[in-house]
């Protein structure tokens, strides 16, 4: 039934093209970054990061689950109960009370989205510029039956135009600004639409203090990171602070969170290196059952039970979940910077 439902999907948000060559496109997105940088600005990152997920959704969704983020993750708890701890804890630190409009930045395919509306009682508008997430988020909210208390706009973070300044009661962004061209005009745009005395929840991929810019091993892994996440670069704590500072907000609290003081505890990674407990589905996230689901992905597409091309987004993911397991041991990257900010009164 998982198979059916994942050769489905893919079939859908590939649509027929050729996906080989979409991979290889992608894989050479820093490249014409660099032409960017150099002064012919051609290059698009939000196009990158769109093209990311529109390739990588699907096989994610079936590997980690509908919320397609990291958890601070407990001994024997399994992947799913800790986001599910995880997104409880933003409901709390938010005070989301019933009646209110929520905006979720980049809200991929909707999972914390759904806990949000039926744990909160609350009315979230979801914005993205993945047509094919929105589409699966848009199904998925239908089955849950909250379509009547979301709404959806296609359009990326930075410019969310069709949105009049302070709207939103409360706003979350989990995983998704790390994905901005400038950090700094991506809270602004958030300040902008959020009302005064909203608060703002964020969840940012970081380099850790630990991180050595002079190390060219640590170079290496955070350039496979960016690479393989479509991340324009890769802040640093500080720099998340200081974005958020430049465009106004009050920094509440901001916290590594995959960090526990005296508790025992899984390393954020732990489900794309052991299958240890009763961490995610270790038949695609493990290293063995990467290897196992590629040549499995193979068989698939000559059967047309996946489009070709399939595989080279397996070889993809496989990569970079090596590049998070390299970035974790080091100590030198975490997933999980959390930041509870208000735009003032």
């Amino acid at each position: 039934m998982r198979i059916r439902n994942l050769s489905k999907g893919l079939k859908t948000a590939y649509r027929g093209s050729d996906v080989h060559r979409r991979v290889e496109h992608f894989d050479g997105w820093m490249d014409r970054a660099r032409v960017e940088d150099a002064g012919l600005p051609d290059y698009d990152h939000a196009q990158t990061a769109k093209e990311y997920y529109d390739l990588c959704s699907d096989f994610m969704v079936f590997g980690w689950g509908e919320s397609l983020h990291f958890a601070p993750l407990s001994p024997h708890e399994s992947l799913e109960d800790s986001k599910i701890r995880h997104q409880r804890l933003m409901i709390s630190k938010l005070e989301l009370g019933k009646g209110m409009t929520v905006v979720d930045v980049g809200c991929g395919i909707g999972g914390p989205m759904r806990r949000v509306v039926r744990e909160a009682d609350v009315n979230v508008v979801g914005v993205n510029s993945s047509e094919v997430q929105l589409e699966k988020a848009k199904s998925l909210n239908a089955e849950a039956g909250i379509a009547h208390m979301v709404d959806y706009l296609a359009c990326s973070f930075m410019d969310m135009g069709a949105v009049a300044d302070n709207t939103f009661d409360r706003g979350y962004a989990i995983e998704s600004t790390c994905h901005a061209p400038d950090k700094a005009a991506a809270f602004a745009e958030i300040y902008r639409v959020l009302k005064p005395g909203a608060l703002f929840w964020g969840q940012e991929m970081c380099m850790t203090d630990k991180f050595d810019p002079s190390d060219n091993r640590r170079q290496a892994i955070k350039k496979e990171l960016m690479r393989g996440i479509a991340l324009n670069d890769i802040a640093t704590y500080d720099e998340v602070n200081r974005a958020l500072e430049a465009a106004n907000f009050e920094i509440i609290e901001a916290k590594d969170r995959a960090v526990h003081e005296n508790a025992p505890t899984t390393p954020w990674y732990e489900p794309m290196e052991s299958r240890r407990g009763r961490l995610g589905n270790a038949m695609v996230t493990i290293p063995l059952g990467r290897k196992v689901f590629m040549r499995a992905s193979r068989l698939a597409e000559t059967l047309r039970i996946f489009p070709k091309g399939s595989t080279d987004v397996v070889g993809l993911l496989d990569r970079t979940a090596k590049a998070y397991v390299a970035g974790g041991k080091a100590g030198i990257f975490t997933p999980l910077y959390c930041f509870l900010a208000r735009k003032p009164l």
